[in-house]
């Protein structure tokens, strides 16, 4: 009942078929991310593309400027020094078979995977596990690499991975309710600019659609695409 009367508070003084500017919005979700724990805002783009088409995929990464407020728990397979590199960089879980044979037994315990290229033939045979999960590392990501120490650092300070769904949706925590403002502003800006540098080559008519914006617990707000400079 508690969390009804939060959401018809929140609800107060937003008109749900306005186009906000990106500013406008953040200051009204903050205002309204009254939840006992710290909610993230989260973004959601509807792109016009058909994923079903190889020509029309978006996928990616981007570094937020601000990064997610998010505690990203990393494993690396690696031997050697590349091993120690990862575990230097901050790395939560470094191995190979003993990695592989934890990976297979369900104890996956860790929001990102990276490999170095020559482990690509253990994780692949992972890929039933790991995929299903968005888990599978990928050079196109950054996540099948020699520098395993930046890739680390990047998936801990704040890199996001994109993915357009089936109905040619993505969605993507971008911060925290307790960021300010501008880091806020900053984050969508660059997650977008993101978007449109993904934009595929078979995408036809109008690519940005819709934005939308809210907070976990929160209202979605819809964006002025306009209020977005490069959009």
């Amino acid at each position: 009942m508690a969390d009804g009367k939060r959401l018809k508070k929140a609800l107060t003084g937003i008109d749900r078929n306005a186009f906000y500017k990106v500013d406008q919005a953040i200051k009204m979700i903050k205002e309204r991310a009254t939840a006992k724990f710290d909610e993230t805002l989260e973004i959601s783009l509807n792109l016009g593309i058909d994923p079903r088409h190889a020509d029309q995929m978006v996928r990616g990464v981007v570094d937020l400027p601000n990064g997610t407020g998010k505690t990203v728990r990393v494993a690396v397979f690696a031997k050697g020094a590349k091993a120690d590199e990862a575990a230097k960089a901050g790395a939560d879980i470094v191995g190979a078979d003993d990695l592989a044979e934890k990976v297979q037994a369900g104890q996956m315990d860790f929001d990102r995977v990276i490999a170095t290229p020559d482990m690509m033939g253990l994780v692949g045979k992972l890929g039933k596990v790991l995929g299903p999960r968005g888990l599978m590392p990928n050079p196109k990501l950054g996540t099948v690499t020699m520098n395993v120490g930046d890739a680390v650092k990047a998936a801990k300070g704040g890199q996001v991975q994109f993915r357009a769904e089936k109905a040619g949706i993505v969605h993507a925590g971008i911060g925290k309710a307790s960021f300010t403002e501008t880091q806020l502003v900053e984050n969508v800006k660059s997650f977008v600019d993101a978007i449109n540098k993904a934009k595929p080559q078979g995408a036809k008519g109008t690519y940005l659609k819709k934005i939308s914006l809210s907070s976990t617990m929160g209202p979605g707000l819809k964006l002025d695409i306009s209020s977005l400079s490069g959009a």
